[in-house]
């Protein structure tokens, strides 16, 4: 059974990033939006809590926050709205991290 945690706090506001990478199991997907999506930037010290983990941003939520593809680290799948449904449809459940 796959699981998609979304998370939508920064990394750097609270700890919700590394508590669903630590509830995901082989097959789940980390969906980060909103304010998540600073997770995902070279450089930043949040980035290696997702070390090895199938992660996924919204692209909208980039955009609206200035980051652009190239300051991402490797290995996340960037992902519009439709794209968000997919991964919705695609899962058994889905839990929201706060």
């Amino acid at each position: 059974m796959s699981i998609l945690h979304i998370v939508n706090k920064s990394p750097y506001e609270r700890n919700s990033v590394a508590l669903a990478v630590d509830y995901m199991r082989d097959g789940d997907t980390l969906l980060l939006i909103e304010d998540a999506v600073y997770t995902v930037m070279q450089g930043g010290r949040a980035a290696s809590i997702i070390d090895g983990r199938k992660a996924v941003v919204l692209g909208p939520d980039l955009a609206a926050r200035g980051i652009a593809k190239e300051k991402m680290i490797d290995g996340v799948e960037v992902v519009d709205y439709a794209g968000f449904v997919d991964l919705v449809e695609a899962s058994d459940k889905t839990q929201s991290w706060l």
